[in-house]
């Protein structure tokens, strides 16, 4: 399928939270089926990508596809939305996720085209500085529209049309390391990340009854082309100082990891805040020393 843009008009009728459908959760049984090498794979399942026209979502967008997903983007940029669909043979449309009405304007354009949704990918986000003492309310208000509203509402949108049709399925949210350690000068930031975690964990337990699983990936250093433009020469030498693994990381192993969570391979895994980032969560302030490669811990 080739890219589409535009926008479509909201259906109002969401299911009251008072309804039959929210009050009765039915616990799923899943038969089980041997393991081959076609588990892995995501024929024919609509997955959406939220700020998918670049960077870790476009590399999301590609993974998916690649293993045979029906992708839609959902970015609020119009051109990079129709260049990264064109690439996908998928639906570009051009959203503001942090807006309700476009978000189920989305949805509701997103099930017409390609059928209903069983993987959805959180992946939209935004950062600037925000010292403490410095940051404005709007400043707050705006890390957290970019890095945690969207998740809720996206996650809620989507997993209604999963429960309604009973379907299942995978949601996945990108949070950073960030959520998980002191970020100074990116406070608000950070704690739109760390709610990310939590909440992906109380969606996990209210959604499981209805076979939908909720997990996050968790990156570090991941060269996207906004890294790359920014980065002073020789930066990737550095980065790697700080890196167990000693380099950063490529969008494509975040592919890999959301295929894994997308897929029949982790079928029982839910809840879970995975780290795609070379072991620099586990490192805990440990580094490679730029002049001895010896692990050292803090300044030498």
């Amino acid at each position: 399928m080739g890219s589409i843009l535009g926008t479509a008009t909201p259906d109002r009728s969401r299911p009251d939270p008072e309804s039959s459908l929210a009050r009765q959760p039915h616990h799923c049984t899943v038969a089980l089926v041997p393991l081959d090498p076609s588990s892995i794979l995501l024929t024919d399942r609509v997955a959406v990508v939220t700020g998918g026209g670049s960077g870790i979502g476009r590399g999301i967008a590609r993974g998916f596809a690649a293993f045979g997903a029906k992708v839609a983007i959902w970015e609020r940029h119009a051109d990079t939305a129709a260049a990264a669909a064109a690439e996908v043979g998928g639906l570009g449309l051009h959203t503001d996720v942090r807006d309700a009405a476009e978000v189920d304007a989305a949805l509701e354009w997103t099930v017409a085209e390609l059928g209903p949704v069983s993987i959805l990918v959180n992946n939209a986000g935004g950062v600037f500085n925000s010292p403490l003492l410095e940051t404005s309310e709007n400043g707050w208000d705006a890390l957290y529209r970019s890095n945690l509203k969207h998740v809720i509402l996206c996650t809620q949108r989507v997993a209604r049309v999963m429960v309604e049709r009973g379907i299942g399925g995978s949601i996945i949210s990108v949070t950073s390391i960030e959520g998980v350690r002191a970020a100074p000068g990116y406070a608000a930031y950070a704690a739109a990340k760390a709610g990310v975690i939590n909440y992906t964990k109380t969606a996990a337990l209210e959604l499981a009854p209805y076979g939908i699983r909720v997990n996050a990936l968790a990156p570090d250093i991941t060269l996207t082309e906004g890294i790359m433009e920014v980065a002073p020469e020789g930066a990737g030498e550095r980065f790697g100082f700080t890196v167990p693994m000693g380099r950063p990381g490529h969008v494509d192993e975040m592919a890999g990891a959301a295929i894994f969570l997308a897929s029949r391979l982790s079928s029982y895994i839910t809840g879970q805040t995975i780290h795609v980032d070379g072991g620099t969560q586990a490192a805990s302030g440990w580094y490679h020393h730029p002049e001895t490669g010896v692990y050292s811990l803090g300044p030498t």
